[in-house]
């Protein structure tokens, strides 16, 4: 785990120099280590409760901590909670860490947990909302000032892993602080190994190294993020040397700069699907037309063979195999392959023409249609060309398709209004229950569940065993229903899964290693010096 790592790395260095020096040395001044790191993606907002994504969850880690957090193997392990147990069925108890301080000296209290709890679902006009992680919450109880209980009002065992996710704030500071706070850097104050000095939303982020942390001294004493949506430019950074490290290593580069002596490739197989997802819920659906541009008399993504049929032209194997450049792996399913409760043994999503268009024509469809697909630019590898296979196969069935791409923080927010017909985008996380969860359940705002469900599905063949699942602790039989779930989503294409990403980062060898993270995390935690 990453704390251990940190640790060894600090015990190793201490041994080294006390080996060497002679008896009656003074300390050396220790150089000064910086890391400059060229990142693909630009976060969307700096408030660690605003928008659960990927590029804000990997930046603000630095900053700030959670009770539990996932190591690079998925595994828990504890950060401002030192230990916790489950109880009973509906109580978790959290032994805090002792001693902890903000960055400005506040201390951290059991009070800041249940404030930092109560806070997630009244953030405002979040894109990606982190409220189904407390969804289940009922109290928190300050037992004493180092032990909170945490009652749930039904059985949650994936509680645990959900608060991973939750960020802590002073109820002190953090009080009153909005988006705009968090934009500005007055309210970037954490617990974490790093502290905010600096950020230009889409140009720059510096950090510099916490002396007060309460855990190991940071690896670097201070890091520099520059935001690098083009991959040539980031390519062109790290060659140069202007930059340590790049994240999103462009997948025809990856073979190339592997064979590079003066780099070192770092790569995982993440736990990260790309999808599609359809407007199946409208009776006219945005950017879905006739060939000449006029409304159709029905929304065809509505119909299921309709979703059979793009899915059947989506060449999978092709993008994997030829635009991907083999980093990644076709979807069978909504869950990636490293998750421990997704279904075991379904058959490969086919490619087959012919079938798609028999579909089509089942469904009154014959000539086809218009369409515009949706998705991020610089979001994941290769997504803008991603958008255009998968267009150019629904062409070839007969559905005439154009492809807009938008930065992602325009992007996110107009899915979110539901002003598309159908877009491309990506889901993290450790739990396929959580998949369905999050993106595929009803949206409903008492229980949280459906936060990213942007095109409003239903499907009670879903939802049914995917609560009975959340709420059986026993194990077995939340496997069978997660299963259960997976299999009605999976069959109704209400997401249609696309590929699994593999992602990379490249980094100058001498300087630096890099602890490669399936949730696809870029950050200096994840970095240590090559010596």
């Amino acid at each position: 785990m990453l704390r251990s790592a940190l640790l060894a790395t600090c015990m190793l260095a201490a041994g080294l120099a006390a080996a060497q020096a002679p008896a009656q040395a003074q300390p050396q001044p220790q150089p000064t280590r910086t890391l400059t790191i060229g990142m693909a993606g630009i976060p969307t907002g700096m408030d660690p409760h605003y928008h659960s994504s990927n590029n804000n969850n990997a930046q603000l880690r630095q900053i700030f901590n959670p009770l539990l957090d996932l190591d690079t193997q998925s595994r828990i392990f504890p950060v401002l909670a030192e230990s916790w147990r489950n109880i009973d069925d509906l109580t978790w108890e959290f032994r805090l860490r002792e001693g902890v301080r903000f960055h400005d000296g506040t201390p951290f209290e059991a009070e800041d947990v249940a404030f930092s709890f109560a806070r997630v679902p009244q953030v405002p006009n979040s894109p990606g909302p982190f409220t189904p992680m407390v969804r289940t919450i009922a109290e928190v109880r300050i037992i004493d000032p180092r032990t909170i209980h945490v009652i749930t009002r039904e059985p949650a065992p994936f509680f645990d892993r959900d608060i991973t996710a939750i960020m802590i704030l002073s109820r002190r500071i953090h009080a009153n602080a909005v988006l705009g706070d968090f934009n500005q850097g007055r309210a970037l104050i954490g617990t974490g190994a790093y502290r905010h000095v600096s950020y230009a939303q889409g140009e720059r982020h510096e950090f510099t190294r916490n002396p007060d942390f309460w855990g190991p001294r940071p690896a670097w004493d201070r890091v520099i993020t520059r935001y690098m949506t083009n991959n040539g430019a980031r390519v062109a950074a790290l060659l140069a040397g202007d930059v340590d490290l790049i994240d999103a290593v462009p997948v025809q580069d990856v073979q190339r700069l592997s064979q590079d002596p003066r780099l070192a490739v770092f790569t995982a197989d993440s736990i990260t699907t790309s999808y599609l997802m359809p407007d199946t819920v409208r009776d006219q659906a945005p950017f879905v037309t006739d060939k000449q541009g006029n409304p159709l008399p029905r929304n065809p993504l509505r119909d299921l063979r309709v979703r059979q049929a793009i899915s059947l032209a989506i060449p999978r194997e092709a993008i994997v195999s030829r635009l991907l450049v083999g980093q990644g792996r076709a979807a069978e399913q909504f869950a990636a392959p490293a998750l421990p409760d997704r279904v075991q043994g379904l058959p490969p999503m086919a490619t087959d023409l012919a079938r798609a268009r028999a579909l089509l024509a089942e469904a009154g469809f014959p000539d086809g249609f218009r369409m515009t697909i949706h998705g991020p630019n610089g979001f994941i590898p290769s997504d803008a060309d991603i958008l255009q296979a998968i267009a150019q196969g629904l062409t070839r069935i007969g559905i005439e398709t154009r492809v807009e791409v938008l930065p992602p923080a325009n992007f996110f927010t107009r899915a979110t209004a539901r002003e598309f017909g159908m877009f491309m985008t990506t889901f993290t996380t450790s739990t396929a229950a959580n998949m369905l969860r999050q993106v595929v359940a009803t949206r409903d705002p008492v229980t949280g569940f459906g936060p990213f469900n942007r095109q409003h599905y239903s499907n009670p063949a879903v939802d049914a065993p995917l609560s009975e699942a959340l709420r059986t602790m026993n194990p077995e039989r939340r496997l069978a229903l997660t299963a259960q779930a997976m299999r009605a989503a999976t069959d109704d294409l209400g997401v249609i899964p696309v590929h699994y990403l593999r992602v990379s980062w490249a980094a100058q060898r001498a300087r630096v290693r890099y602890d490669a993270s399936p949730i696809w995390y870029t950050n200096a935690l994840l970095a240590s010096p090559a010596e």
